[in-house]
């Protein structure tokens, strides 16, 4: 132990990487623990592709939040010198009625992004390879697309590295603790102290956070690629990353860029787990439900399985993120529960942790992530 740091960061998947990033850039000196490498495919942020869109069906106030995280990825991208973030509009189809279409209309209206509605016959017009049903609208939004997963997390990192952060990879975090000065944090690679503490530990938060007693779960997901039988239709520039909102459950799909593959999944539905036992496998099951809904809906996506992986959801019970202090340590921050639509939040997350860290404060909406609604719903599940 030869050094304070002024931050500590313990977790290094995008949320953590970007954390790292905005602090180095206001010249505190950062230590990143990760216990894998980055990026690495045991946790959250991998899977190639990440939608990005502004139409939030969850909650018009994360819009104010999208558009400095799309201000923050073009930043990023320009420093990397690479393309991080495809454009290719997002469609989104369910019935009229149904509570997300609904939620991504308010969105839109409220804070005026441009947007455009359709019927389910327009969209077998414009993009053939989808089969909406027939009680089917789309809300179309042409600003948004998908993110490259990996290629942001690395460029995070590299980033966060130029600007002096120091990142240790393969380095897992035992424990910690804290009072009003410092923080110390027991690595198996030995003691780390500083004078403040970020967790952005993903599906692990709910250990290095044991103490707050936290109602989070952690839900397996389980992302396809398919080559589809009709390939050209299923390309970027041909169709749109798309979420399909059905009676009871959601589909998400992105095109294939060339590499890899259309990529389907469904949106939640999986099962609690343990990171650490966690089956990692592709299951009968788990491509049985992905193939039943492209034979209703994607029928010449229905092509051999090229790939899949297994990723993990972090959920708050509201399924609204985890951004605030440690109620009774003011130089600790946490961040998760980012709950399967986190990922394109990750540079104005790090931004927001940065504020706390340095100005504890700040100016961007994160009133509805704060963290005793959790601490509530914890005791009463007790």
């Amino acid at each position: 132990m030869d050094r304070t740091y002024d931050v500590i960061v313990c977790g290094l998947g995008v949320m953590g990487s970007a954390a790292c990033w905005q602090l180095a850039r206001r010249g505190l000196t950062v230590l990143g623990l990760e216990r894998f490498d980055i990026p690495h495919t045991l946790g959250s942020s991998h899977g190639r592709s990440r939608v990005i869109r502004k139409a939030y069906f969850e909650d018009p106030r994360y819009v104010p939040l999208l558009h400095r995280a799309y201000e923050l990825w073009h930043e990023l991208e320009a420093a990397a010198e690479q393309e991080l973030f495809v454009r290719t509009g997002c469609l989104n189809l369910g019935p009229a009625d149904h509570p997300c279409v609904r939620g991504i209309l308010e969105s839109v209206r409220q804070h005026r992004l441009p947007y455009e509605v359709m019927s389910a016959d327009e969209v077998r017009r414009r993009f053939p390879a989808i089969r909406p049903a027939e009680h089917d609208i789309a809300v179309y939004e042409a600003d948004a697309g998908f993110l490259r997963a990996e290629g942001c997390v690395r460029a995070l990192a590299d980033q966060a590295r130029a600007a002096g952060a120091e990142l240790r990879t393969n380095e897992r975090v035992a424990g910690w603790n804290a009072d009003d000065r410092r923080v110390a944090v027991r690595t198996d690679g030995g003691e780390h102290t500083a004078r403040s503490l970020v967790l952005t530990a993903g599906p692990w938060l709910p250990v290095l956070a044991a103490d707050l007693r936290l109602s989070l779960r952690v839900e397996r997901q389980v992302p396809i690629w398919f080559r589809p039988l009709a390939p050209e239709r299923f390309s970027v520039g041909r169709l749109p990353v798309f979420i399909h909102f059905l009676d009871d459950r959601a589909y998400y799909g992105i095109p294939d860029d060339g590499r890899s593959g259309v990529k389907i999944a469904r949106h939640h539905g999986g099962a609690t787990v343990d990171p650490e036992t966690v089956d990692r496998t592709c299951t009968a099951d788990d491509e049985a439900d992905v193939r039943g809904y492209i034979r209703r809906h994607l029928p010449e996506a229905d092509g051999p399985l090229l790939d899949a992986t297994v990723c993990l959801y972090t959920n708050t019970p509201d399924r609204h993120f985890l951004i605030d202090r440690h109620p009774q340590q003011s130089n600790v921050l946490i961040a998760g529960g980012f709950s399967g639509h986190g990922f394109k939040f990750a540079p104005v997350v790090g931004s927001v942790l940065a504020d706390l860290a340095t100005a504890g404060r700040t100016d961007l909406p994160i009133d509805p992530f704060r963290i005793e609604r959790l601490r509530i719903e914890a005791q009463v599940m007790s």
